[in-house]
């Protein structure tokens, strides 16, 4: 990897990563392992659901973050925040001394399931390496990712790809089409290892198989077929989401009723995710599912879209 010889940015460099929100068409939760770590089977879909993270230059040794957008008082602004992670990690690997602003600007709901902050994280890797001009190629910013949690080498990745191990092993996966997807916001998120946590609990001691994709998930991706994907759909978080949020049943079920392909809680939930028709299908399922009472915010993205890109720099 880079040393930190190459060009110095101008005092007046700014880079700007847009990066999107995932959601899991199938999420297959297998046994612990000795790390900590459940053995994961997945399917990822990136959505054009986004995050802007900003990258400028600090003194050396300086990384900071600053958030803003619905619910930004939730992100750590610390060491601990993931992009923050992210950025101290590409500079020990690369050798890199100077430092980074960055700021990020929420539009991925915060503790939603839908790997915001891992989104975050893959976007400061992508802001970073071109800040700092270390030209890493994918397969160095994968490995990264990989160092930093689950989801963040799918975010550096997008599009629709399979994951393996604990989710960090990503396969862009055989798929065609587009499909358009309701989202529907819960203004409280759920914690991702409390879920866990809790799942190990509702197993106790049984058994647990090694975790597989259905074919049939698979099939539909590879034919295009939205309501075979729809009723494809799987997610083994559920349970404990529904039984940690019970109102969320109701929501799934109203979006049944009212004619979603398919119905699924994203990633460790809370937000519920739901497979429309085509863009007219979903504005009005959005419509009726925002006055039903039963959800938060309403919004509607389209998938698969590309992982954490740079939008613009001056």
């Amino acid at each position: 990897m880079s040393q930190d010889t190459g060009r110095y940015a101008a005092e007046g460099d700014r880079i700007v990563v847009r990066t999107p929100a995932k959601i899991n068409l199938a999420l297959l939760v297998g046994p612990l392992r000795p790390d900590g770590f459940h053995e994961l089977a997945s399917v990822y879909q990136a959505i054009g659901l986004y995050d802007d993270v900003v990258a400028e230059p600090a003194p050396d040794g300086e990384i900071t973050v600053t958030t803003s957008g619905p619910n930004a008082d939730q992100v750590p602004d610390g060491p601990d925040n993931l992009a923050v992670r992210a950025a101290r990690l590409l500079a020990e690997s690369c050798g890199i001394r100077r430092g980074v602003r960055l700021r990020i600007h929420k539009g991925i709901p915060v503790a939603g399931g839908m790997a915001g902050g891992s989104s975050d994280a893959a976007a400061a890797l992508v802001a970073c390496d071109a800040l700092w001009d270390t030209r890493l190629d994918r397969d160095d910013l994968l490995a990264l990712a990989a160092r930093l949690g689950s989801d963040v080498p799918f975010c550096v990745l997008g599009g629709t790809a399979l994951g393996s191990g604990h989710g960090e092993i990503v396969t862009p996966a055989l798929a065609r089409g587009t499909y358009t997807w309701v989202l529907a916001l819960d203004g409280a998120g759920l914690s991702t290892p409390r879920v866990y946590r809790e799942l190990d609990a509702m197993r106790g001691d049984r058994p647990v198989a090694p975790p597989r994709i259905p074919e049939e998930l698979l099939a539909a991706l590879s034919s295009g077929d939205p309501e075979a994907l729809g009723k494809a759909l799987v997610n083994d978080l559920a349970p404990v989401a529904l039984r940690l949020r019970p109102s969320l049943r109701r929501l799934l079920n109203e979006g049944r009723e009212l004619g979603a392909l398919g119905a699924m809680i994203s990633g460790s939930g809370p937000t519920c995710a739901f497979l429309a028709r085509d863009g007219d299908h979903a504005l009005d399922l959005a419509v009726r599912l925002s006055g039903s009472g039963l959800c938060g915010t309403v919004t509607t993205a389209v998938g698969p879209v590309a992982g954490a890109r740079l939008h613009r720099s001056s």
